[in-house]
């Protein structure tokens, strides 16, 4: 069975053929564009003496500078505020907190039990 929604195949034997060991046809040249030649590429700058590093464009400078950039960057919104006060809690404070949230999960079961008479 055929697909009944695609397109028809084009037939490779169409067109004009050429016997075994011929040479393909020659391919037609491409047009040149005519501003190709207009314009000369801007080359110049500051001279540089050899060995001179170009300290503006050192790829681990500039990561290094970015994210030192996103580290010292504050924002003021709630999430952020909250993500900064986990952050300095040391590990006792942490534990505290999560031993306080059990806590207050048994307490809501159990009012919760006795709510429902349990």
């Amino acid at each position: 069975m055929g697909n009944l929604c695609g397109k028809q195949s084009k037939d490779n034997f169409e067109g004009q053929g050429r016997t075994v060991g011929s040479a393909p046809a020659p391919a037609t040249k491409a047009s040149v564009p005519s501003n190709v030649g207009a314009s000369k590429p801007k080359v110049g700058g500051p001279a540089r003496t050899l060995g001179e590093g170009n300290s503006g464009n050192d790829p681990k400078a500039a990561a290094a500078a970015a994210a030192e950039a996103r580290a010292n960057k504050s924002t003021a919104g709630d999430l952020q505020k909250k993500l900064d006060a986990q952050k300095r809690q040391t590990q006792t404070q942490t534990l505290q907190q999560a031993a306080n949230e059990n806590r207050l999960a048994r307490e809501a079961d159990q009012a919760n039990e006795t709510r429902n008479y349990n």
